[in-house]
């Protein structure tokens, strides 16, 4: 496949995911059940990721949380109680796409630890083979992207070299989603590499079209310049994912973050990876949602 046919046949994909490229960025790449077009602010939707809060819950009982909290999005965590791994045959990953087809949730995502920083060029190869196998994996049970990260800059080599070798890496994986309709996200992650600056001189190196920053309001988002300006460096190469903790607990400005989001009329998933450890999870999903709605009314 050529790389035009790939892109249009990657643009196709992400329309009938309830997706649209617009201005070079992804924001609403695989936004799934889209809300109808309004004020800015309104495509954006809130998720979960089971990192935490949904580590334990096997598929139909997490797809049934979701449900009662009216959280309708999730990202899937590898080696997690879900169990949604590349060992699946055929047969299991139509059902794990009935599943979801069959609820009201939408599967968002994968959620991988792989990663492109190493020094050992034949750690970056495996990780690149084992992030190719999840994007085929969310292909067949009917996600649209799979996140991935850099986890820091290996001391002793370069800063420069490792920012390429990164970019460069996730070319190489973004061609290969770009064939089964998939989006790469970023996460922001690691010591050096949470700084936006940082992101953006790895996205300087990023070509392909599908690969997009996963924002994951980090302290170091505030540095340098502060938030609106980290913001900036990379909002034209978001993806349709953003990593938030509870909204309403800590020191991060999220009302300040919402108010960009909204600005830009972003349209992805904003994704709640909890760190606290409520004795209803499933109740304090639904009101995790509430401030969520709140902080967006109150931004726009």
């Amino acid at each position: 496949m050529t790389v035009c046919s790939r892109r249009r046949f990657l643009v196709r994909s992400l329309h009938a995911a309830g997706g649209l490229f617009a201005a070079g960025t992804l924001t609403s790449c695989g936004s799934g059940r889209s809300r109808s077009a309004g004020k800015p602010g309104a495509g954006m939707r809130f998720g979960l990721v089971t990192y935490l809060w949904g580590k334990d819950w096997d598929l139909p009982t997490l797809i049934g949380n979701c449900q009662a909290s009216n959280v309708l999005g999730v990202e899937l965590r590898a080696e997690h109680a879900h169990r949604v791994e590349p060992n699946l045959n055929a047969r299991q990953r139509q059902d794990v796409k009935k599943r979801f087809d069959d609820s009201a949730v939408t599967l968002v995502g994968l959620g991988t630890n792989f990663a492109f920083h190493y020094a050992d060029a034949a750690r970056v190869r495996s990780n690149i083979d084992g992030a190719m196998q999840y994007v085929k994996l969310s292909y067949d049970v009917g996600g649209s992207g799979v996140k991935v990260k850099p986890n820091g800059l290996p001391v002793g080599v370069s800063a420069d070299k490792t920012i390429e070798q990164i970019g460069k890496s996730l070319n190489t994986l973004g061609k290969f989603a770009a064939d089964y309709g998939q989006e790469i996200r970023v996460e922001v992650h690691g010591k050096e590499t949470s700084s936006l600056p940082i992101m953006k001189l790895i996205f300087d190196v990023v070509e392909e079209p599908n690969v997009g920053v996963c924002w994951n309001s980090n302290a170091q988002d505030l540095d340098g310049q502060g938030l609106t300006y980290n913001f900036n460096l990379v909002k034209d190469r978001l993806g349709a994912t953003v990593h938030v903790r509870e909204l309403n607990i800590g020191r991060y400005p999220y009302q300040k973050l919402m108010k960009l989001f909204v600005k830009m009329d972003y349209k992805g998933w904003i994704l709640l990876e909890a760190r606290t450890t409520p004795r209803d999870r499933v109740r304090a999903l639904a009101e995790q949602r509430a401030v969520f709605e709140q902080m967006v009314k109150r931004a726009g």
